[in-house]
């Protein structure tokens, strides 16, 4: 008597090293197909990828263009003729390296824009934990309000920032906010920035921590950590794909920011930041603006490399990573 057939798919068991494919009713066919619907999607992202790089490449080639080819034809005529040396010059990055205050200015932004980054991500971890694990009056409150500071707008608080750094505050005749003096000095712009960058940073934050399992939590408590402890050694490491993300939009918010430094630190030579610097590149009339394209892509190697050193933080698994091993 014949032995019944056995299907293909579970006819043998699998030997070490080989992994068993069985048919599963519903699933794709094959492994790595496409889902439906995917190849539409990539069409969509990568056209909205490339409308957002014409301008951007557009910059580019006009930085490395001679000022009479700027001036009488286009940047995408560069393609007709694209190994013309008559097309091509580094002359504009030369006039911007070579420009007065310019590498000043690109240390005044690193001296602004690092403790600015930093002040107000350690503020706000801090204050992420406490709200999420530490349990006081009035948490939920002061949680609150801190998100409604969210709400107000940055240009309205610049003049009576810039009061309380020039004179104090007085009321009633009393003093009761001193004179610090710091108009016109990298403690001040940092502060600006931290006040300005703590809401948002102390209300993402937050989520994050919050959303860590508590067992984890628990169990450092029940092995005698302390509050530091398990925020040192437990949260800080769980909490760098978070740190990592707003570090880096932090960090592109300061080194672009043109207002909140030029407001407290001025357009002097000796205290200008590069944003103040590139503006002065343009000229009164706006005349040399394509040497402000080479002066751009200058100012925009450093936030490149910061964000592709941290872009690996995004896609870390934080529950994965908690209780592996």
């Amino acid at each position: 008597m014949s032995s019944p057939t056995v299907p293909p798919a579970i006819a043998t068991e699998p030997q070490r090293g080989e992994v068993a494919v069985r048919d599963v009713p519903g699933e794709a066919g094959n492994v790595g197909e496409p889902k439906k619907g995917g190849w539409g999607v990539r069409i969509v992202v990568t056209l909205i990828v490339v409308v957002w790089l014409v301008p951007t490449v557009g910059v580019l080639i006009t930085s490395f263009r001679p000022e009479e080819q700027v001036l009488s034809t286009g940047w995408w005529t560069v393609f007709a003729h694209p190994f013309r040396l008559a097309e091509w010059t580094l002359e504009n990055y030369r006039t911007a390296l070579d420009a007065a205050g310019f590498g000043n200015a690109f240390m005044n932004s690193l001296a602004v824009t690092i403790p600015a980054t930093v002040i107000p991500i350690t503020i706000a971890a801090f204050a992420a934990y406490a709200f999420s694990w530490m349990d006081f009056k009035g948490r939920y409150v002061m949680f609150v309000i801190v998100v409604g500071l969210l709400v107000v707008p940055l240009q309205m608080a610049l003049i009576p920032i810039l009061k309380l750094y020039s004179g104090g505050a007085v009321l009633f005749g009393r003093q009761i906010f001193p004179d610090l003096d710091l108009n016109g000095t990298f403690l001040g712009v940092w502060l600006a920035h931290a006040g300005f960058g703590l809401p948002l940073a102390t209300y993402l934050l937050r989520n994050y921590i919050g959303s860590l399992p508590s067992s984890i939590i628990e169990s450092a408590k029940i092995d005698g950590a302390d509050h530091f402890t398990i925020f040192w050694r437990l949260i800080i490491p769980l909490s760098v794909p978070a740190l990592a993300a707003f570090a880096i939009f932090q960090f592109l918010w300061v080194w672009n920011d043109l207002l909140v430094a030029y407001v407290f630190l001025g357009g002097t030579s000796q205290n200008q930041v590069l944003t103040v610097a590139l503006r002065n590149l343009l000229g009164g009339r706006g005349e040399d603006w394509q040497v402000l394209t080479a002066a751009a892509f200058i100012s925009m190697s450093l936030p490149l490399v910061v964000f592709f050193s941290l872009q690996k933080y995004f896609v870390r698994g934080l529950t994965a990573g908690a209780v592996k091993g």
